[in-house]
Protein backbone atom coordinates (compact mmCIF):
# COMPACT_ATOMS: atom_id res chain seq x y z
CA UNK A 1 0.00 0.00 0.00
CA UNK A 2 1.00 3.31 -0.87
CA UNK A 3 1.76 5.86 1.70
CA UNK A 4 -0.93 8.26 -0.23
CA UNK A 5 -3.55 4.90 0.48
CA UNK A 6 -2.35 4.65 3.56
CA UNK A 7 -2.79 8.53 4.53
CA UNK A 8 -6.13 8.26 3.07
CA UNK A 9 -7.38 4.91 4.75
CA UNK A 10 -6.12 6.60 7.82
CA UNK A 11 -8.26 9.96 7.18
CA UNK A 12 -11.08 7.52 6.84
CA UNK A 13 -11.34 5.59 9.55
CA UNK A 14 -9.63 8.49 11.88
CA UNK A 15 -13.50 10.44 10.39
CA UNK A 16 -15.53 7.40 11.06
CA UNK A 17 -14.21 6.60 14.58
CA UNK A 18 -14.24 10.13 15.65
CA UNK A 19 -17.96 10.55 14.96
CA UNK A 20 -19.27 7.80 16.64
CA UNK A 21 -16.89 9.27 19.45
CA UNK A 22 -17.84 12.71 19.30
CA UNK A 23 -21.63 11.68 19.89
CA UNK A 24 -20.75 8.75 22.00
CA UNK A 25 -23.96 9.41 24.28
CA UNK A 26 -26.27 8.07 21.26
CA UNK A 27 -23.86 5.80 20.22
CA UNK A 28 -22.23 3.99 23.32
CA UNK A 29 -24.86 4.17 25.66
CA UNK A 30 -27.71 2.86 24.47
CA UNK A 31 -26.51 -0.29 23.57
CA UNK A 32 -25.65 -0.66 27.24
CA UNK A 33 -28.45 0.09 28.53
CA UNK A 34 -30.31 -2.14 26.34
CA UNK A 35 -27.76 -5.31 27.07
CA UNK A 36 -28.54 -4.79 30.80
CA UNK A 37 -31.71 -4.66 30.56
CA UNK A 38 -31.10 -7.90 28.41
CA UNK A 39 -29.00 -9.48 31.57
CA UNK A 40 -31.66 -8.54 34.14
CA UNK A 41 -35.08 -9.63 32.21
CA UNK A 42 -33.47 -12.75 30.85
CA UNK A 43 -30.75 -13.35 32.73
CA UNK A 44 -31.36 -12.89 36.70
CA UNK A 45 -35.43 -13.36 36.37
CA UNK A 46 -35.96 -15.53 33.72
CA UNK A 47 -32.87 -17.24 33.69
CA UNK A 48 -33.16 -18.16 37.87
CA UNK A 49 -36.40 -20.33 36.03
CA UNK A 50 -34.85 -21.64 33.86
CA UNK A 51 -31.56 -23.16 35.19
CA UNK A 52 -28.97 -24.83 33.28
CA UNK A 53 -28.25 -25.11 29.85
CA UNK A 54 -25.81 -27.32 28.13
CA UNK A 55 -23.91 -27.15 31.14
CA UNK A 56 -24.40 -24.04 32.73
CA UNK A 57 -26.30 -21.38 33.95
CA UNK A 58 -28.44 -19.58 31.72
CA UNK A 59 -26.74 -15.99 32.70
CA UNK A 60 -23.71 -17.82 31.75
CA UNK A 61 -25.05 -19.10 28.64
CA UNK A 62 -26.91 -16.10 27.39
CA UNK A 63 -23.83 -13.39 27.83
CA UNK A 64 -21.84 -14.56 24.76
CA UNK A 65 -25.12 -14.05 22.59
CA UNK A 66 -26.10 -10.83 23.90
CA UNK A 67 -22.55 -9.33 23.51
CA UNK A 68 -21.97 -10.98 19.96
CA UNK A 69 -25.77 -9.02 19.20
CA UNK A 70 -24.37 -5.89 20.24
CA UNK A 71 -21.40 -6.33 17.96
CA UNK A 72 -23.94 -7.19 14.58
CA UNK A 73 -26.01 -4.23 15.48
CA UNK A 74 -23.64 -1.56 15.73
CA UNK A 75 -21.48 -2.26 13.90
CA UNK A 76 -24.27 -2.24 10.84
CA UNK A 77 -26.19 0.52 11.92
CA UNK A 78 -22.35 2.86 12.34
CA UNK A 79 -21.69 2.38 8.86
CA UNK A 80 -25.29 1.97 7.17
CA UNK A 81 -26.25 5.55 9.16
CA UNK A 82 -22.52 7.01 8.32
CA UNK A 83 -22.17 6.44 4.43
CA UNK A 84 -25.91 6.66 3.87
CA UNK A 85 -24.91 10.54 5.28
CA UNK A 86 -22.61 10.95 3.61
CA UNK A 87 -24.01 10.02 0.51
CA UNK A 88 -27.20 12.44 1.06
CA UNK A 89 -24.87 15.22 1.71
CA UNK A 90 -22.63 14.69 -1.49
CA UNK A 91 -19.37 14.41 0.81
CA UNK A 92 -18.91 10.95 -0.82
CA UNK A 93 -18.55 12.31 -4.39
CA UNK A 94 -15.32 14.07 -3.48
CA UNK A 95 -14.03 10.00 -2.26
CA UNK A 96 -15.09 9.18 -5.49
CA UNK A 97 -13.35 11.73 -7.46
CA UNK A 98 -10.09 11.71 -5.48
CA UNK A 99 -7.48 9.34 -5.96
CA UNK A 100 -7.98 6.92 -3.88
CA UNK A 101 -9.32 3.15 -4.67
CA UNK A 102 -12.07 2.14 -3.87
CA UNK A 103 -11.15 -0.69 -1.78
CA UNK A 104 -9.96 2.07 0.45
CA UNK A 105 -13.31 3.50 0.94
CA UNK A 106 -14.55 0.48 1.61
CA UNK A 107 -11.91 -0.25 4.48
CA UNK A 108 -11.95 3.23 5.77
CA UNK A 109 -15.49 2.75 6.30
CA UNK A 110 -15.85 -0.74 7.56
CA UNK A 111 -12.87 0.12 9.83
CA UNK A 112 -15.45 2.01 11.63
CA UNK A 113 -18.01 0.13 12.28
CA UNK A 114 -15.52 -2.71 13.19
CA UNK A 115 -14.48 -0.24 15.80
CA UNK A 116 -17.82 0.77 16.98
CA UNK A 117 -19.22 -3.06 17.30
CA UNK A 118 -15.66 -4.30 19.20
CA UNK A 119 -15.75 -0.84 21.50
CA UNK A 120 -19.68 -1.85 22.32
CA UNK A 121 -18.91 -5.56 22.53
CA UNK A 122 -16.09 -4.32 25.46
CA UNK A 123 -18.51 -2.00 26.64
CA UNK A 124 -21.18 -4.93 27.26
CA UNK A 125 -18.77 -7.28 28.56
CA UNK A 126 -17.52 -5.16 31.23
CA UNK A 127 -20.93 -4.62 31.96
CA UNK A 128 -21.53 -8.86 32.04
CA UNK A 129 -19.51 -8.96 35.19
CA UNK A 130 -22.01 -7.38 37.37
CA UNK A 131 -24.02 -10.14 36.82
CA UNK A 132 -21.77 -13.30 36.03
CA UNK A 133 -17.91 -14.74 36.39
CA UNK A 134 -16.85 -14.60 32.72
CA UNK A 135 -14.06 -16.82 32.29
CA UNK A 136 -12.38 -17.04 28.49
CA UNK A 137 -11.74 -20.38 27.08
CA UNK A 138 -10.16 -19.65 23.80
CA UNK A 139 -8.86 -16.02 23.73
CA UNK A 140 -7.75 -16.42 19.64
CA UNK A 141 -11.34 -17.92 18.55
CA UNK A 142 -13.20 -15.68 21.11
CA UNK A 143 -11.02 -12.52 19.25
CA UNK A 144 -11.19 -13.70 15.36
CA UNK A 145 -15.03 -14.36 15.55
CA UNK A 146 -15.50 -11.21 16.98
CA UNK A 147 -13.33 -8.89 14.55
CA UNK A 148 -15.03 -11.11 11.53
CA UNK A 149 -18.39 -10.60 12.34
CA UNK A 150 -18.18 -7.08 12.88
CA UNK A 151 -16.47 -7.16 9.45
CA UNK A 152 -19.57 -8.96 8.28
CA UNK A 153 -22.07 -6.61 9.08
CA UNK A 154 -19.91 -3.33 8.94
CA UNK A 155 -20.14 -4.54 4.64
CA UNK A 156 -23.75 -5.20 5.02
CA UNK A 157 -24.06 -1.99 6.58
CA UNK A 158 -22.24 -0.13 4.03
CA UNK A 159 -24.03 -2.25 0.86
CA UNK A 160 -27.45 -1.14 2.50
CA UNK A 161 -26.39 2.43 2.42
CA UNK A 162 -25.22 2.32 -1.22
CA UNK A 163 -28.84 1.47 -1.77
CA UNK A 164 -30.88 2.97 0.60
CA UNK A 165 -32.65 6.32 -1.41
CA UNK A 166 -34.01 7.96 2.20
CA UNK A 167 -33.02 7.48 5.91
CA UNK A 168 -35.94 5.39 6.44
CA UNK A 169 -34.53 2.72 4.10
CA UNK A 170 -31.27 2.02 6.08
CA UNK A 171 -33.45 1.03 9.36
CA UNK A 172 -35.86 -1.69 7.16
CA UNK A 173 -33.15 -4.39 6.80
CA UNK A 174 -32.05 -4.36 10.65
CA UNK A 175 -36.05 -4.26 11.74
CA UNK A 176 -36.89 -7.07 8.90
CA UNK A 177 -34.28 -9.26 8.27
CA UNK A 178 -31.44 -8.64 11.29
CA UNK A 179 -33.32 -8.29 14.30
CA UNK A 180 -35.22 -12.03 13.20
CA UNK A 181 -32.07 -13.87 12.70
CA UNK A 182 -30.45 -12.55 15.75
CA UNK A 183 -33.23 -13.51 17.85
CA UNK A 184 -33.55 -17.08 16.08
CA UNK A 185 -29.64 -17.42 15.89
CA UNK A 186 -29.09 -19.45 19.21
CA UNK A 187 -28.77 -16.03 21.77
CA UNK A 188 -31.34 -17.18 24.01
CA UNK A 189 -31.65 -21.31 23.37
CA UNK A 190 -29.29 -24.17 22.46
CA UNK A 191 -30.35 -25.45 19.13
CA UNK A 192 -29.95 -28.91 20.75
CA UNK A 193 -33.12 -28.16 22.23
CA UNK A 194 -34.90 -27.89 19.49
CA UNK A 195 -36.39 -30.52 17.00
CA UNK A 196 -34.37 -32.37 14.45
CA UNK A 197 -36.41 -30.33 11.43
CA UNK A 198 -35.64 -26.92 13.20
CA UNK A 199 -32.22 -27.56 13.87
CA UNK A 200 -31.61 -28.05 10.15
CA UNK A 201 -33.63 -25.08 9.29
CA UNK A 202 -31.83 -23.05 11.98
CA UNK A 203 -28.07 -24.00 10.62
CA UNK A 204 -29.43 -21.92 7.20
CA UNK A 205 -29.18 -18.63 9.69
CA UNK A 206 -26.01 -17.40 9.36
CA UNK A 207 -25.97 -15.55 12.93
CA UNK A 208 -26.21 -19.24 14.46
CA UNK A 209 -22.33 -19.78 13.01
CA UNK A 210 -21.41 -16.36 14.51
CA UNK A 211 -23.33 -16.83 18.02
CA UNK A 212 -21.81 -20.73 18.53
CA UNK A 213 -18.15 -19.88 17.51
CA UNK A 214 -17.83 -16.41 20.05
CA UNK A 215 -19.52 -19.13 22.59
CA UNK A 216 -17.25 -21.82 21.71
CA UNK A 217 -14.32 -18.64 22.74
CA UNK A 218 -16.30 -17.75 26.48
CA UNK A 219 -17.68 -21.15 27.48
CA UNK A 220 -15.94 -23.75 25.11
CA UNK A 221 -19.03 -24.95 23.79
CA UNK A 222 -20.55 -25.05 20.52
CA UNK A 223 -24.21 -26.47 18.54
CA UNK A 224 -22.08 -26.19 15.32
CA UNK A 225 -18.32 -27.46 13.46
CA UNK A 226 -16.07 -24.29 13.99
CA UNK A 227 -14.39 -25.21 10.89
CA UNK A 228 -17.47 -24.97 9.12
CA UNK A 229 -18.52 -21.40 11.29
CA UNK A 230 -15.36 -20.07 10.19
CA UNK A 231 -15.60 -20.57 6.35
CA UNK A 232 -19.30 -19.84 6.49
CA UNK A 233 -18.23 -16.15 8.14
CA UNK A 234 -15.20 -15.16 5.92
CA UNK A 235 -17.12 -17.01 2.77
CA UNK A 236 -19.54 -14.01 3.29
CA UNK A 237 -17.30 -11.55 3.67
CA UNK A 238 -15.60 -12.21 0.68
CA UNK A 239 -19.12 -11.91 -0.99
CA UNK A 240 -19.82 -9.07 0.70
CA UNK A 241 -16.40 -7.39 0.41
CA UNK A 242 -16.35 -7.98 -3.96
CA UNK A 243 -20.31 -6.93 -3.93
CA UNK A 244 -19.49 -3.86 -2.13
CA UNK A 245 -16.58 -3.39 -4.51
CA UNK A 246 -18.65 -4.05 -7.60
CA UNK A 247 -21.29 -1.69 -6.65
CA UNK A 248 -18.29 1.61 -5.47
CA UNK A 249 -17.47 0.90 -8.56
CA UNK A 250 -20.18 1.05 -10.86
CA UNK A 251 -21.05 4.23 -8.75
CA UNK A 252 -24.94 2.09 -8.05
CA UNK A 253 -26.75 4.63 -6.30
CA UNK A 254 -23.49 7.40 -5.98
CA UNK A 255 -23.66 9.43 -8.55
CA UNK A 256 -26.81 11.45 -9.92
Amino acid sequence: MSSRNLIALQSILYKETNRFMRIWVQTLVPPAITMTLYFVIFGALVGSRIGEMGGFSYMEFIVPGLIMMSVITNSYSNVASSFFSAKFQRNVEELLVAPVPNYIIVLGYVGGGVARGILVGLIVSLLSLFFVDIKVHHLFILMSTVVLTATLFSLAGLINAVYAKTFDDISIIPTFVLTPLTYLGGVFYSLSLLPEFWQYVSKVNPIVYMVNAFRYGFLGVSDVNLVFAFSVIIGFILVFFSFAMYLISKGTGLRS
